[in-house]
C-alpha cells in the first residue's frame, strides 16, 4: 500500500505535462488510497494476529435473549381484569349451558398479559355439604396459596361450616341436587370442571370426595401433576356382566361395545382435556338418554370419552387409591382404628410400580379414600411424620 502511494507522488512531482483532468483524477486516487491505508493500519493495531492472519472484528451477542423487564415482571392486573381471569366470587346466575360456553373460551394468543403461575384445581364433590377431613386438607394447603384453587359442589342451600381463613371458605359453586348412580353426579362433575376452568391459571384438575385425603405433601403433589405429560383417568374394559351389561346398543354407532370403557370416578385432567369434555355435544347426550338406571355414568362417560378422543394423552390409571377388596357396591371405609402409619405408607409406596412420563415409579397414588370422619384425629397425629405436611 505504501509503495503505491510513493509511485503516485513521484508521478506528480515529475515535470511532465498533465492535463487538468488527469491531475484531478490522480489527486482523487491518492486521497482514496490514503483513506484505505489509514483504515487498514487502524484495524491492524486493534486486532490480534494469529499466524500472520488478522482476525476480523466480531460483535459479541448475549447467548440467551433477555426478556424486557416489563414482560417477565408484569404488574398485578387491573382488579376488573383480575376478576375475569381468576374469579374470586364463585356464585353466579349462569345456567349450565352458559357456564360451559364461558368456561371453554380458549385464548388465541400464546402468551398471557399477566403473571401466570400454573395452579392445581382441587374439586370436591361433597354431596351432603360436609367436609369432615377439612382440617387435614387445610394443613396440606398451608403456605402454598398461589399454586392451588378449591371448588366445592354441595347440595343446594347447604353452607359448608369452615372458618373465614380456611381455603374452603367461599369456594362453593352454584349446584344442583345429585343422586348416587345417576347422570346428575356427572353433571356435578362437569359443573366443577367448568367453574375451575374460569380461572385461567388452573392447569390441572383433580376430582375428590369429602372422604379423600392427600398421602403426600403439597410440593410432591404439585410437582407430580404439573410436571406430568399425561392425565390420570383409569380406563379399562373387562368382558364381565358388570362392565358389558351396562352398555346400551342404542349408543351405536357413535359408541360401540368395543369402545365402551369403565374406570374409577376419581380422575385428574389436564386443562386441554377438561375443556374438550365440556365442549362435547355428541357423546354426552347419549349417556344422558341411555346410561340408566344401573349404568353409572360417572364410571363410564369420562373414561369412554378420554379413551376415544385423548387416548394418547392418558396414563390409563388413577392417582386416588381405593380398596375394593371386599367386593360390593362400595369400597372399604377406613375408620379410626384403620388409619395407621402402616396403611398410609403402603399407599404412598406401591408394591407394583406404575409409569409416569414413560418412567417406572412406585409413587402411584397421591390421594386415598374412603376415610371416615373419626379417622381425622389419627391422620392429624401422623401427618407430619408420615405424610410430611
Amino acid at each position: 500500500m505504501k509503495g503505491a502511494l510513493d509511485d503516485f507522488k513521484v508521478m506528480l512531482t515529475r515535470n511532465e505535462p498533465l492535463t487538468g483532468l488527469a491531475r484531478a483524477v490522480a489527486l482523487l486516487l491518492i486521497f482514496a488510497l490514503g483513506v484505505v491505508a489509514g483504515l487498514w493500519a487502524a484495524a491492524g493495531a486493534r486486532q490480534p494476529a494469529y499466524g500472520g492472519v488478522v482476525v476480523p472484528s466480531i460483535v459479541q451477542l448475549p447467548s440467551v435473549y433477555q426478556q424486557p423487564a416489563a414482560a417477565c415482571c408484569r404488574p398485578d392486573p387491573d382488579p376488573a381484569f383480575g376478576e375475569f381471569v381468576a374469579p374470586t366470587r364463585l356464585m353466579h346466575d349462569m345456567t349450565d349451558e352458559e357456564l360451559f360456553w364461558r368456561a371453554t373460551l380458549v385464548p388465541a394468543a400464546a402468551e398471557y398479559p399477566f403473571r401466570r403461575v400454573p395452579k392445581v384445581a382441587f374439586m370436591f364433590l361433597a354431596c351432603h355439604g360436609v367436609l369432615p377431613l377439612a382440617p387435614l386438607w387445610e394443613r396440606f394447603f398451608r403456605g402454598h396459596e398461589d399454586r392451588f384453587s378449591v371448588y366445592v359442589h354441595a347440595s343446594p342451600g347447604v353452607a359448608i361450616n369452615v372458618s373465614e381463613d380456611s381455603p374452603f371458605y367461599g369456594r362453593q359453586i352454584p349446584s344442583q341436587e345429585t343422586s348416587w348412580g345417576s347422570v346428575t353426579l356427572m353433571d356435578a362433575e362437569k359443573r366443577l370442571l367448568a367453574n375451575a376452568l374460569l380461572d385461567f391459571s388452573n392447569e390441572r384438575f383433580v376430582l375428590l370426595s369429602e372422604s379423600c385425603i392427600p398421602v403426600h405433601n403439597f410440593t410432591t403433589v404439585y410437582g407430580y401433576l404439573v410436571g406430568s405429560e399425561q392425565s390420570f383417568v383409569e380406563v379399562y374394559y373387562r368382558n364381565t356382566k358388570q362392565c358389558r351389561n351396562r352398555y346400551s346398543r342404542r349408543m351405536a354407532p357413535d359408541i360401540t361395545l368395543r369402545q365402551w370403557r369403565k374406570g374409577s370416578q376419581w380422575f385428574e385432567l389436564s386443562r386441554d382435556i377438561a375443556t374438550s369434555i365440556l365442549t362435547d355435544t355428541r357423546y354426552y347426550p347419549l349417556f344422558r338418554r341411555h346410561c340408566r338406571p344401573t349404568c353409572y355414568p360417572d364410571e363410564h362417560y369420562v373414561q369412554t370419552y378420554v379413551a376415544m378422543r385423548h387416548g394418547g394423552c392418558n396414563s390409563n390409571r388413577t392417582v386416588t387409591h381405593v380398596d375394593w377388596s371386599t367386593g360390593g357396591a362400595h369400597p372399604v371405609m377406613y375408620g379410626a382404628g384403620d388409619a395407621t402409619p402402616e396403611l398410609v405408607r403402603s399407599i404412598r409406596e406401591s408394591r407394583e410400580p406404575c409409569t409416569r412420563n414413560a418412567r417406572p415409579t412406585t409413587t402411584c397414588y397421591l390421594f386415598a379414600r374412603k376415610f371416615a370422619p373419626d379417622a381425622l384425629a389419627p391422620l392429624l397425629n401422623m401427618s407430619a411424620a408420615v405424610m410430611q405436611y
